[in-house]
């Protein structure tokens, strides 16, 4: 099992585990309403992104994959975070399947990186884990997460409305 992530690399980017120095880079991107229109809906305070931050590094140790930082590969900064999950966020549907996620700093939107991100985690994921499909779910109006969860072989099973928004659930079987 893995404890930690491992470092991967794309042609732009740096797949690679949380630091302390990352701390006001990822608290500013998510206090940007931008970022948390479909995730939340809210700008998150400093404290509760902060938590975020931590418990997505703690799920490695414990499910043995998690979420990455995504860098930029030439300055090693952060511009965003994403990976696989295990939330129990009580949506029926995602019980027992690892949950794709990712979010960018606003400022990184439209370049591509969600889907070389996803890519490489994704790869990493067919490559070491038992999971016959790995799922996520999309806030209905995100097109662009919507765009890219179909370039990453997810396609739409249903809709949930446990987390009291309606989001549609995606599913991608191994292999992509």
């Amino acid at each position: 099992m893995f404890t930690s992530p491992p470092t991967i690399e794309t042609d732009r980017l740096r797949l690679r585990p949380t630091r302390f120095a990352d701390k006001d880079i990822h608290i500013a991107m998510w206090a940007d309403e931008r970022v948390t229109r479909y995730i939340g809906g809210e700008p998150r305070a400093p404290d509760v992104s902060w938590a975020k931050y931590l418990s997505s590094a703690g799920l490695w140790p414990v499910m043995g994959f998690g979420y990455w930082v995504f860098a930029d590969r030439a300055s090693d900064a952060l511009i965003g975070m994403g990976g696989l999950s295990y939330f129990c966020r009580g949506i029926p549907e995602l019980e027992d399947f690892p949950e794709a996620g990712w979010a960018f700093d606003a400022d990184h939107w439209g370049a591509g990186y969600a889907t070389e991100a996803m890519t490489a985690a994704l790869g990493w994921a067919d490559a070491n884990l038992d999971a016959t499909e790995v799922r996520c779910i999309i806030d209905h109006g995100n097109a662009a997460s919507e765009r890219v969860s179909e370039k990453l072989g997810f396609r739409h099973i249903g809709d949930s409305d446990a987390l009291g928004n309606v989001v549609g659930v995606y599913s991608r079987p191994k292999g992509g």
